[in-house]
């Protein structure tokens, strides 16, 4: 089972950070008896309002900014995934010896069912929706939380002890863990991302395996064969370790189009409907860990095939007027989209831009003179995009998601996709991804009438 939760019951505990995450903490440490301060610096309609509803349950709110006293009284400190462990105001508790913890961290000794864990910098979404499919298929009662709607402290407060959690697992979360053990893990590939926290590749690849170190025998680490970063992580003695990959031997991999397990094919990559390369991993990663939590392969496999994806990763909206409309807001770095324009075989009227993450976009040229006909930029970094493809390939620029979404269409033939696939994050113009996502299906449906559009069914 998992481990000791904290005696946190009469402590002083600060949650740094106001964001869904941080105020789960709170929740569940108040729940446990801590006397509970939260600090953020930011003063948003959102935060305000956040910090209403903390209030209203008797939890210690302030934001705009952190008290003298908000850490040199704490006994523990609970960081929110946003808030980086080496921010300043930190130093001095750290020094004095008080434990800075992830709320992951806070989190995982109460989840008293086995913790399935997922992360890599693509794909985690997939893969863990996936899984819990295939779990709940097999009539287990599931708890997927993590990095997205329902934060672990969530789910441990509100929910019974199911038969097992599935975590999504982000490097942000992985900083200041201490014990963190999950039943399985894996991590899925490692690609450029997040530099403004993680000096370089090699500072995030430590962060990320973080997921397999405090794993003791009887846990299980899984890593991609393919990937340079993720197969050579460590995992400590005892801990067995699962390969998937599809170009070099593996216990899970993809051979002459068939889905193998050891010596056994199990299926058709052809029958899933999950399209291109990219998710044949995601298939691979959740299906080992199915087999680590019992499910037999031969029996996931098949279920797997049932699987429709996710919202907002290359996500069928509509077809209208013989175009297809996919969205892909969740892709938000430059290897999600390379990953996207991959995985279509149709020319692409691409809309792409946002807020990007300082990589060289002149690296996925190959991609777009292969897969892109024309594409329509949007966002902060739409002139990095123009200056980086704009001989390459046409381009028009747009102000609005519904405009750019006219702009596609008007560039766009029967035969031809049009796909919302960012590269970059969302934040200039939305709050986060799924609300750029909803944004542009909302504005594909106003676009397309009745009467044309073919919607999935």
């Amino acid at each position: 089972m998992n481990g000791t939760p904290r005696d946190i019951a009469g402590k002083r505990v600060a949650v740094v950070g106001l964001g869904r995450t941080g105020a789960a903490a709170a929740r569940l440490l108040q729940s446990r008896g801590a006397e509970v301060l939260v600090t953020d610096s930011t003063t948003s309609d959102a935060h305000q309002t956040a910090a209403a509803a903390l209030r209203a349950e008797g939890i210690e709110v302030e934001i705009g900014g952190h008290s003298a006293g908000a850490f040199s009284d704490a006994d523990l400190i609970v960081l929110s995934p946003g808030v980086p462990p080496r921010m300043a105001p930190l130093h001095a508790a750290r020094d004095r010896g008080v434990p800075i913890i992830s709320e992951l961290e806070l989190a995982w000794p109460f989840a008293r069912a086995p913790i399935f864990a997922v992360t890599g910098t693509n794909g985690k979404t997939t893969t863990t929706e996936l899984l819990t499919h295939l779990l709940r298929t097999e009539g287990r009662e599931v708890v997927l939380a993590g990095n997205n709607d329902l934060p672990l402290s969530e789910a441990v407060r509100l929910y019974e002890p199911p038969a097992a959690y599935v975590v999504e697992v982000s490097s942000y979360q992985l900083e200041s863990i201490e014990t963190f053990a999950p039943k399985a893990a894996a991590v899925l590939n490692l690609t450029p991302d997040h530099f403004g926290r993680h000096t370089d590749m090699t500072e995030y690849a430590r962060v990320k395996a973080q997921i397999f170190a405090y794993q003791v025998p009887g846990c299980t680490a899984i890593v991609n064969a393919d990937d340079a970063w993720t197969t050579g992580m460590a995992v400590p003695a005892g801990v067995r370790r699962v390969t998937i990959g599809l170009d070099h031997d593996a216990d899970w991999r993809v051979d002459g189009g068939l889905i193998l397990h050891g010596g056994d094919a199990l299926l058709a990559a052809a029958e899933l409907q999950l399209p291109g390369r990219h998710n044949l991993y995601n298939v691979l990663a959740a299906l080992a860990l199915a087999e680590c939590a019992g499910v037999k392969p031969r029996h996931a496999a098949q279920h797997a095939t049932r699987f429709r994806g996710v919202e907002h990763r290359i996500e069928f909206v509509l077809e209208a007027g013989g175009v297809k409309y996919y969205n892909d807001s969740k892709s938000t770095n430059v290897d999600s989209l390379r990953v996207a324009l991959e995985s279509f075989a149709e020319p692409v009227v691409l809309i792409v831009g946002g807020r990007g993450k300082g990589s060289p976009y002149e690296a996925l040229l190959p991609e777009v003179q292969a897969h892109v006909k024309a594409a329509v930029l949007i966002g902060e970094d739409a002139p990095a995009l123009e200056a980086a493809w704009g001989g390459t390939v046409e381009t028009a620029r747009a102000e609005s998601m519904d405009a750019s979404v006219r702009a596609a269409a008007g560039l766009a033939s029967p035969g031809m996709v049009v796909l919302l696939s960012p590269g970059c994050a969302s934040f200039d113009w939305y709050g986060n991804f799924e609300e750029r996502g909803r944004d542009f299906k909302a504005c594909v449906q106003r676009l397309a009438s009745p009467a044309s559009a073919v919607q999935e069914g």
